[in-house]
């Protein structure tokens, strides 16, 4: 079972995007795969609690540049948790309230889509995040956050629109094995609070939008369920659409000819 480090509430000067932001009181972090951090918001993340336990803790990522975070930060991107079987971790709440559990990842191994994917699911039985796959989303080495708001109230957790009991005043968030790699996570932290009081990853480069685009199959559109198609040019001509008399004039001109030469042969 997990001590939690202390629980804290902070207003920060978010120096990455250059002005005041506010984030929730922070109930739980843990750094997966790593050490004690502290970001740049203030959120100290705890050391990995299933160390020695479950999984396999990898630093893989260090060699990498984590892209969409500062240098500081990179590490919880860097270090991950994985495991050849479904795992997870068990959220403590605080009360009923407003809650968002935020879900650090980067891909640091694969070089194309479609070789790691996995769910996630949080309580036991909702399916919160289906088919990860996080180079599809972003590419390699490169920072991806998911949110997942959900509400406790009288010991019943509300996410999406579904409900289901709490036991032990706990939420566990697995990572779902499915036929495609191991499942995995960088870092969690979970927030008593709103969507807004949580921040966000800057966005994607648009040249990282492009290749994103190129990477996806382009689709195949039927030309008659488009409508018609505007002509490129004048028309051409259709030469089956002459007059038969006039094709028929090269074998008239040919019979003319043979007639006088059959009757000279008959003369000899």
């Amino acid at each position: 079972m997990m001590e939690l480090g202390p629980r804290i509430v902070l207003v920060v000067v978010c120096a990455v995007c250059g002005g005041a932001e506010a984030i929730g009181e922070v109930i739980y972090a843990v750094n997966a795969g790593g050490d004690v951090h502290i970001d740049v918001y203030g959120v100290r993340y705890e050391k990995d609690p299933l160390a020695g336990r479950v999984g396999t803790a990898s630093d893989f990522g260090k060699q990498l540049i984590i892209g969409r975070v500062p240098p500081g930060d990179q590490i919880l991107y860097q270090t991950e948790r994985y495991h050849y079987s479904s795992f997870g971790y068990e959220i403590p709440i605080k009360g009923d309230g407003d809650y968002v559990l935020v879900l650090k990842f980067s891909e640091v191994y694969f070089n194309s889509p479609d070789q790691k994917v996995f769910d996630v699911q949080l309580n036991g039985e909702h399916l919160v995040i289906p088919g990860l796959d996080i180079f599809s989303r972003v590419g390699r080495g490169v920072a991806y956050d998911e949110y997942v708001p959900f509400t406790i109230s009288n010991n019943r957790l509300l996410v999406e629109g579904q409900e289901s009991a709490v036991r032990d005043n706990k939420v566990p968030v697995e990572f779902i094995k499915g036929y495609r790699d191991n499942p995995k996570i960088n870092a969690i932290y979970v927030i008593k609070g709103k969507l807004e009081d949580v921040p966000k990853l800057p966005p994607l480069p648009e040249e990282d939008l492009d290749v994103e685009r190129e990477e996806q199959p382009r689709p195949v559109h039927n030309q008659k369920q488009n409508g018609k198609r505007r002509p490129s040019g004048p028309r051409t001509p259709d030469p089956y659409a002459l007059d038969d008399s006039s094709s028929m004039l090269p074998i008239f001109v040919a019979v003319g000819a043979a007639v006088p030469l059959l009757f000279c042969l008959c003369k000899l």
